[in-house]
């Protein structure tokens, strides 16, 4: 293997880590599966008094959700990132819990470049691996915890076997093992991925690839072993009996529920969604297009293009719609671009026309490469709830006097749904042994409206990570702000500078403090212009004010 192709393989990786440590915080999307593998590595999981165990310890019976989900994928990470964890510090659990994860996505997206390689030639799958790591979204998510991106690995490795198959037999044993991993990531992580299972089979029996009679015995032998997973293991962490799959059919296929979180119109994933996930501009117009309809690369694309856009297509009929949901066909459409991106490329010196494609593919992938820089840098300034509390921990810990022992901390809904996680609340697990002076945080997570009016609720709490500073009741003082990202702003020379916050930057904690030291740096260079994130408060750090009390958690 050339020296390119092996930093092009390891680049998949590298990329994938560093977008992980530039945004190490997660969102409520992927809260059930990082609070699951957090309770799994710090509980265990009991064989007696089970339910009485696990209702009072694991999050999930607080916090269940609008569908239960699996804990396959929880069990999964815990059991591999746990020998990690035990020589690196559970203070690294979340990261690793995450990197584990993005490296067996990274897995995946190894073995089909592979069979890129395998099929199309080396250059076609540098092309690929380079159209791939200018993506934003793949990277970024290969290692957040959604139950797409536990599905993604399986599908990827399906459509990984459907194409480039030199003969009858390897093309079956091809199709078997793709509606394999297809039944199983359906069966276990996500039900919708039905459709594409019945896009890839139909593809495969249209083409005479495989059989019906070949199809059958394979999806029933991996639909029982996924069933025979998941039941027990589902039924046990939830206590009773227990398909989540079937419950999230039901909840979205059959209610229609999942309207109640937006719904969109029937093209969003073609006009938005798609060009969005591939970033290419090139790679929807003229890519993807022209691998089509060129006789030289038609025959190639259509395993990888039809099946794909097929289940979008089936998809897009259910009214709710996010761009996650068909992070799978990312890809199969990629590889598709990557046939084209080639074609055009070894024939640059034939004729200006293919030349001057050629400049355009090249700089295309200069321009992706630094549009998802800037999506990351943004992405990563949407997380105040984590920040908010990394930074109020570290406050009290190294501010606080000697007889401050525990801390009892309200953090509101959005703090939850921005990045307050178990691995971040508890650093450390309850059972380890703590240094006698170590302060013991303890965390409330009260939703409940009615609760929230009440005054004698608050007088519990030393203090509140809040959204709105006006809905905490009794006399609290603000010790910090974390802001996040609110839009893209321009500043000319004359407009004036703003804190935003009237008390001093010194009380912007977290990404925010960043922005706004690039911000003044910029502005002094460039005689006051400035283009870049504009920053609001988003998270507000309130430390209790009690009468008489003589010493302060927190100094100004």
């Amino acid at each position: 293997m050339a020296a390119i192709d092996i930093l092009l393989s390891l680049a998949i990786p590298a990329l994938i880590v560093v977008h992980l440590l530039v945004a190490p915080y997660t969102k409520v999307e992927e809260s059930f599966n990082i609070q699951a593998t957090h309770d799994i590595l710090v509980y265990g999981t009991p064989t007696s008094n089970i339910y009485e165990r696990l209702s009072s310890r694991y999050d999930h019976f607080d916090f269940p959700g609008a569908v239960p989900r699996t804990f396959i994928g929880p069990v999964l990470l815990a059991g591999i990132s746990q020998p990690i964890i035990a020589l690196v510090g559970f203070q690294h659990a979340q990261l690793i819990v995450r990197g584990v994860l993005g490296l067996l996505n990274t897995g995946a997206l190894w073995a089909f470049k592979s069979s890129v390689e395998r099929a199309f030639g080396k250059s076609t799958a540098r092309w690929y691996a380079l159209l791939q790591l200018s993506q934003f979204h793949i990277l970024f998510y290969a290692s957040r915890t959604l139950p797409n991106m536990f599905a993604f690995g399986l599908t990827t490795l399906a459509f990984s076997q459907i194409f480039g198959k030199p003969d009858k037999k390897s093309r079956v044993r091809g199709y078997r093992l793709a509606i394999a991993n297809l039944t199983m990531a359906t069966a276990v992580f996500r039900s919708e991925l039905a459709i594409l299972l019945i896009t890839v089979t139909l593809y495969g029996l249209v083409r005479s690839h495989i059989s019906l009679i070949q199809i059958i015995p394979t999806f029933l032998v991996f639909f029982t072993i996924s069933l025979s997973l998941s039941i027990p293991i589902d039924s046990y962490f939830w206590q009773k009996p227990l398909w989540p799959e079937l419950w999230g059919f039901y909840y979205n296929a059959v209610l229609g529920s999942s309207s109640e979180w937006g719904v969109s119109p029937w093209h969003y994933y073609f006009t938005s969604a798609i060009p969005k996930i591939l970033t290419n501009p090139l790679s929807t117009t003229v890519l993807i297009p022209y691998a089509l309809c060129n006789t030289g690369t038609r025959k190639q694309t259509l395993p990888l293009v039809i099946p794909s856009l097929l289940f979008v297509a089936i998809y897009s009929l259910q009214p709710h719609k996010e761009a996650r949901f068909i992070f799978y066909v990312a890809p199969p459409l990629t590889a598709a671009a990557a046939l084209a991106a080639d074609y055009i490329f070894t024939r640059r010196e034939k004729s200006i026309t293919f030349l001057i494609a050629s400049a355009a593919i090249v700089g295309s992938v200069l321009v992706s490469f630094g549009l998802s820089t800037v999506m990351l840098i943004i992405s990563s300034l949407n997380y105040p709830g984590g920040e908010a509390l990394s930074a109020l921990r570290n406050l009290v810990t190294s501010s606080s006097s000697s007889d401050l022992q525990t801390v009892m901390v309200h953090t509101d809904v959005l703090s939850c749904m921005t990045g307050v996680t178990l691995f971040g609340q508890h650093p450390y697990p309850p059972n380890d042994e703590r240094p006698a002076n170590e302060i013991t945080f303890n965390y409330d997570k009260t939703e409940d409206e009615n609760t929230l009016r009440s005054p004698s609720f608050w007088e519990k709490f030393d203090y509140v990570l809040a959204e709105d500073p006006a809905k905490v009741i009794g006399p609290w003082e603000t010790v910090g702000v974390v802001e996040g990202f609110a839009g893209v702003e321009i500043a000319r020379p004359s407009t004036p500078s703003k804190d935003g916050i009237e008390s001093g930057r010194d009380r912007i904690f977290g990404r925010g403090s960043l922005v706004r030291r690039a911000k003044d740096s910029i502005r002094a260079l460039t005689g006051g212009w400035w283009v870049g994130p504009r920053m609001e408060p988003k998270i507000h750090m309130l430390r209790k004010m009690r009468e008489g009390e003589a010493r302060r958690a927190v100094t100004e």
